[in-house]
């Protein structure tokens, strides 16, 4: 059974099913209840030492006690794995995810809580001789519930069992060159790996600073020029958000000193020379104090100039504007998202291939981050206020528009 023929025969999957390097992933209802299968690929069962290494692997994944993973067994009682039972959870690939909600890479602390838990369960595994190989977006799963970057299966368990192009066909971009070359795996194939599986993420949005120098160290072609263990990976990630957000706190710093310097030179008069002449003979004068003379009214000075002593009618006024402007943004993108995302969540469109509908939802992801920004502009709307408001936008549409498809698949 090929990938095509899953889809259609596993109607009850929902779209969640998806190609690992040891089969297909996918759930199954079992006695009213659904349960988690792979089917391993039948031209590596054929293969007597890759089936030893399969049974060692279920032997030994259960003893594998990180939060990160995922355990399974052999389906049956004869000892075949041709199929393996996955332990109960609602797991789905990391690429089915960002497919049916791109909007959650911009969802304050996913990227760095997806990231944080691959470099930990990576380095719990390198701790027990372990390594994955494939960081691939459809071999990382996500946890429903807590969003948690899970993984199944270990490449490491099968060195010399297969042929490494036979194993990751069509993997091979996420797989470290000397790993498909036939050498072995370590700690720095993983780094190679979760550095293309950055690059991946980022591929719908612009990928931050301090994970930019980051991944092009980690993707480097020799292993020696990578960072040579995922701790190494995981501290300049680190090093990188602290020193970004000391700029940022030294930016703000330097521009409020500039305004305050600015603000008490605007103040202070000039000093300019005076001539000094002879006085003229005194006048008699009145006393214009003593006439009610205010020089705060006279002078034009009103205290109520100051935005800080605004009245509570006039910071009323404000706060309806600023619902004013938050309204009218909401009505204005809600009108444009709804056209964007119309161009991919549809029949014709979910209908073709997967490699075509993701560099659709890319395209579809710029153009809402252009959009967002042109209507905030002209809301008046601050730019973290809008993106906000863009991403429940997002999200709801996105829901509603998959309710109203009957039924789609991804062909690959």
């Amino acid at each position: 059974m090929n990938y095509e023929e899953l889809l259609l025969s596993k109607a009850n999957v929902g779209g969640q099913a998806a190609r690992i390097p040891l089969g297909l992933f996918y759930r199954k209802q079992v006695a009213g209840k659904y349960a988690n299968r792979v089917d391993v690929h039948k031209e590596l069962l054929d293969s007597i030492v890759f089936c030893d290494c399969l049974k060692r692997e279920c032997g030994q994944n259960l003893a594998l006690d990180e939060n990160g993973q995922i355990h399974f067994r052999a389906d049956s009682s004869d000892g075949d794995v041709a199929t393996l039972e996955v332990e109960q959870g609602s797991y789905i690939p990391f690429s089915v995810l960002l497919r049916d909600t791109p909007a959650v890479v911009a969802k304050p602390g996913f990227v760095s809580g997806i990231i944080g838990g691959l470099l930990q369960t990576a380095a719990g595994l390198h701790s027990k001789g372990v390594y994955h190989v494939c960081f691939s977006p459809d071999n990382v799963f996500v946890r429903m519930g807590d969003k948690r970057s899970m993984l199944l299966s270990h490449g490491s368990f099968y060195h010399n069992a297969v042929e490494p192009k036979m194993l990751y066909e069509g993997f091979d971009d996420y797989v470290a060159p000397e790993v498909m070359s036939g050498n072995e795996a370590d700690e720095r194939s993983d780094v190679y790996s979760i550095g293309k599986f950055l690059e991946y993420l980022f591929a719908v949005a612009e990928m931050p600073y301090e994970y930019k120098a980051v991944v092009r160290k980690a993707t480097e072609i020799l292993p020696e020029n990578r960072y040579q263990t995922v701790e190494d990976m995981a501290g300049a990630v680190k090093r990188r958000v602290a020193a970004r957000k000391t700029f940022v706190t030294t930016a703000a710093a330097v521009v409020i000193a500039m305004l305050v310097v600015g603000a008490y030179f605007g103040l202070v008069p000039d000093e300019r020379p005076v001539e000094f002449v002879a006085p003229a003979a005194r006048q008699a004068s009145e006393d214009l104090l003593d006439k009610g003379f205010d020089p705060t009214t006279e002078l034009g000075i009103s205290p109520s100039d100051t935005a800080s002593m605004m009245s509570e009618e006039e910071r009323q006024r404000m706060k309806e504007y600023e619902a004013k402007c938050e309204q009218i943004f909401r009505k204005m993108y809600t009108k444009e998202a709804d056209r964007i995302l119309s161009k991919i969540y549809n029949s014709a469109y979910m209908g073709s291939n997967e490699k075509k509908f993701v560099a659709g939802s890319q395209n579809t992801m710029s153009e809402l981050v252009k959009v967002q920004a042109e209507l905030a502009e002209q809301a008046h709307l601050s730019d973290a206020r809008s993106r906000r408001i863009a991403s429940e936008i997002i999200e709801k549409l996105t829901e509603e528009k998959k309710k109203a498809l009957n039924s789609y698949g991804i062909q690959k």
